[in-house]
């Protein structure tokens, strides 16, 4: 039978029986309820096809010339699998079933047996495999301390964003998510995740620039126990826990070029080997990738694989650093204010002269530099509202001087004017260019101009 022809998200199955009628019946009768066969005829056939390619189950009957099951059953778990394993035996005894329970079967199975008690023990046995896999993949999930993904803002650059995630979402595509540190990328790529159909599936993390080569191979690949100095137990690398799920590629432009040819060898096959390990795994997993540089110059460069990066850009996202949205700051101080409340501690809230300060900044660290701000005036701010003297002296003297808000004035609407305002005159009222910076269209600029009395430089205003 072509096992290739079949779904991919049937159950796979391998009996191991030295008796030809039973791999008949299960090869034909198995596939109807949903699947997926493969036969061995002994155990040291059973172990060969164990160690090439992952299986859900092994129904493995105990009696078998050579290698009988007990030992196969062994050596088996011995692999590191996660299969689980069911016994059969035609001679049954309890003393036969409990130290196949040690050993790590799953269940036991008499012959003669019953096809739809077959059938029941072995969707019983895959169901057990998924929640293991599942909870592996949630502890490794809650060590990433990861937040529940919120990405805020109101401004036209950041609505472009969440527009191209809405559209992208529900494809499988990898994703390229470009932008400075500190703007909000893993936000994004958890909110990609969330709106796809793998959002039932793990989503898991790594930052690439944290881990030497063999350390971020072990990371995403995983180990055999005694592949290397350290490796005191097999380990499962993240594309092999984050099955069906999302695996969030950070800073992937720090990989060195010999980890590029090996991501792109797993990219272009969906296979991998843990490290020291010689069978194949296949992983169902979705890229979202990120960098905080400019990936097309560092491929111009040579610091980056062209082939590679056309393989993680196949949909690409740039996120815009807070400067180039300063109407959302409002809207992320509260957000940040409210959530770094602890217990106890009084709410607070932020004059409108602290939040103008707040508005001229420059805003290097982007959105985490905002973040932690205001979890430290949290703690630090004298009273309940936070005023201009509680901020760190960079902000008191900015760099650049905005038209300011009136007192009692809409704030939001009144920060988007004195934000465009500024940049007209920074481009000496160049519209294009205007445009360009905010992220806006020149028909969207101009009806901005007009609704909000806008007086242009006397320059150039094309």
């Amino acid at each position: 039978m072509d096992q290739d022809s079949q779904p991919a998200d049937r159950i796979r199955v391998l009996v191991v029986d030295d008796e030809r009628p039973l791999r008949f019946l299960m090869e034909k009768e198995l596939p109807r309820a949903g699947f997926r066969v493969t036969c061995a005829d002994s155990g040291e056939d059973a172990l060969e096809r164990v160690r090439a390619q992952e299986f859900d189950v092994v129904l493995m009957d105990l009696k078998m010339p050579g290698i009988g099951g007990m030992e196969a059953l062994r050596r088996i778990r011995e692999t590191g699998t996660a299969a689980e394993v069911v016994v059969l035996t035609g001679h049954p005894d309890v003393a036969t079933a409990i130290e196949a329970m040690k050993l790590g079967a799953y269940d036991y199975l008499a012959k003669p047996f019953k096809l739809a008690e077959v059938e029941l023990v072995l969707r019983r046995a895959a169901e057990r495999r998924r929640i293991t896999q599942e909870n592996t993949a949630l502890r490794r999930m809650v060590s990433q301390h990861s937040a529940s993904p919120l990405v805020l803002g109101q401004s036209p650059a950041m609505a472009a964003v969440l527009a191209v995630v809405e559209r992208i979402a529900a494809a499988d595509a990898n994703v390229l998510i470009e932008g400075e540190s500190g703007t909000g990328k893993g936000l994004v790529a958890q909110t990609i995740h969330q709106q796809s159909p793998r959002a039932r599936g793990p989503f898991l993390a790594v930052n690439c620039s944290g881990f030497q080569d063999q350390l971020l191979e072990s990371e995403l690949f995983g180990h055999e126990k005694g592949a290397f100095t350290g490796a005191v137990a097999l380990k499962q690398g993240l594309f092999e826990v984050a099955d069906r799920g999302t695996l969030f590629l950070d800073e992937v432009a720090e990989m060195t070029p010999a980890m590029q040819a090996k991501l792109l060898q797993v990219l272009d096959s969906r296979e991998f080997r843990r490290v020291g390990g010689t069978r194949l795994h296949r992983a169902d997993v979705r890229i979202v990738a990120a960098t905080n540089k400019r990936m097309q110059e560092e491929v111009a460069a040579g610091r980056f694989r062209e082939d590679l990066y056309y393989r993680l850009n196949v949909v690409g996202i740039l996120v815009p650093p807070l400067r180039e949205r300063r109407e959302d700051i409002p809207i992320l101080a509260a957000h940040f204010l409210a959530r770094s409340l602890g217990s106890g501690r009084p709410r607070k809230t932020i004059s409108l002269e602290a939040l103008r300060l707040l508005g001229e900044y420059s805003w290097p660290g982007n959105v985490r530099e905002l973040s932690n701000l205001m979890e430290r005036l949290v703690i630090l701010a004298p009273g309940e509202v936070i005023e201009p003297d509680a901020l760190p002296p960079t902000m008191l003297t900015p760099r650049v001087s905005l038209p300011t808000a009136p007192p009692g004035s809409v704030l939001l609407s009144e920060m988007e004017r004195a934000h465009i305002a500024r940049v007209l005159q920074d481009t000496g009222g160049k519209k294009l260019q205007t445009a360009r910076l905010l992220g806006i269209d020149i028909k969207t600029l101009n009806k901005k101009i007009r609704d909000y009395s806008i007086l242009l430089p006397d320059t150039d205003r094309r």
